[in-house]
């Protein structure tokens, strides 16, 4: 008779057999099984860079697929095929969101809808997910507060999920509150930036560390006499904090935050060269927004 012992790890099954008369080692026999409850996850902006990235990463990530693409661009595309996959994901690039989410909120799986579009389609766009009972990520490093408002006070009603990301890099969130931990210690401040491309600056990465320097009671560069000179750089907040932002081709996006006090500079930089930094907090986002019931603004959440 043969002796069987069968397991559940994630979406692989292994049974081991053994003959009762055989000296040697068990074998061990594997086979791929369907996956069950993954996450489907419709990507809001699939044809940009971000949103190529966002298709790879989720199809690759364990306990979530791509169920969705939807973008004005490239429509009728696979997007698996838009994205240079090996194989293509059976899966047409649609500009029509309302229906994508009708077809999906058929099945009994969660959703997630992944939203890198404008600003100015944000609120419409949660609203449209959260009717047929899905979450939201939504990636927007510049957003109105009043927006952010209204869409919580839709979302605690709703009781669904959606997660409001100025930014998806840890490393940028990490860079943040390690400047806040400074901030005590030092009572001179300066941000550095620069990008190859901005249409707007100082960049949200800047501005958010400004403010929350700005909020801590500290007041900052107190014998910086040159206020008024505007090659000094831009003064954000109330208490000093001032932000120079460099704009040329070629240059990595780079936030540097630099504290001193006599004898001594301390330095934080934080540089991105890839999209593809922004992946993890991405699928770290998917995951936690499912069990949230409420809007939530800034990933440092969920760290």
């Amino acid at each position: 008779m043969a002796v069987g012992l069968s397991c559940q790890f994630q979406s692989l099954a292994c049974k081991t057999y053994q003959h009762p008369n055989a000296k040697s080692r068990p074998s061990m026999f594997c086979s791929m099984q369907p996956p069950q409850n993954n996450i489907r996850v419709i990507i809001n902006g699939a044809a940009k860079e971000i949103g190529r990235a966002a298709v790879i990463a989720v199809t690759r990530a364990r306990g979530m697929e791509v169920a969705g693409a939807v973008d004005s661009y490239l429509v009728g595309e696979d997007i698996g095929k838009v994205c240079d996959m090996e194989e293509p994901l059976e899966i047409p690039i649609t500009n029509d969101l309302t229906m994508v989410l009708g077809s999906i909120s058929q099945s009994k799986a969660l959703g997630v809808v992944v939203d890198f579009t404008e600003p100015s389609k944000v609120y419409d766009n949660v609203k449209q997910a959260t009717a047929f009972g899905m979450r939201s990520v939504v990636y927007v490093p510049q957003i109105k507060l009043e927006t952010v408002s209204a869409l919580s006070a839709f979302c605690e009603k709703a009781s669904m999920g959606c997660l409001v990301a100025p930014t998806l890099s840890i490393g940028s969130i990490l860079l943040q509150q390690a400047a806040i931990s400074a901030s005590f210690h030092y009572n001179n401040v300066e941000i550095v930036e620069s990008r190859a491309t901005a249409t707007d600056f100082p960049s949200s990465d800047a501005t958010q560390i400004a403010n929350n320097l700005s909020n801590l009671g500290q007041i900052y560069n107190r014998e910086d006499i040159s206020t008024d000179v505007q090659a000094r750089g831009q003064v954000l907040g109330e208490d000093g904090v001032r932000v120079h932002s460099l704009v040329l081709p070629g240059l990595p996006a780079s936030t540097t935050v630099y504290f001193s006090r006599v004898g001594e500079v301390y330095s934080l930089k934080h540089d991105i060269t890839d999209v593809q930094c922004l992946m993890p907090g991405l699928l770290l986002a998917i995951r936690k927004i499912v069990r949230i019931k409420n809007l939530v603004y800034g990933l440092e959440k969920f760290l």
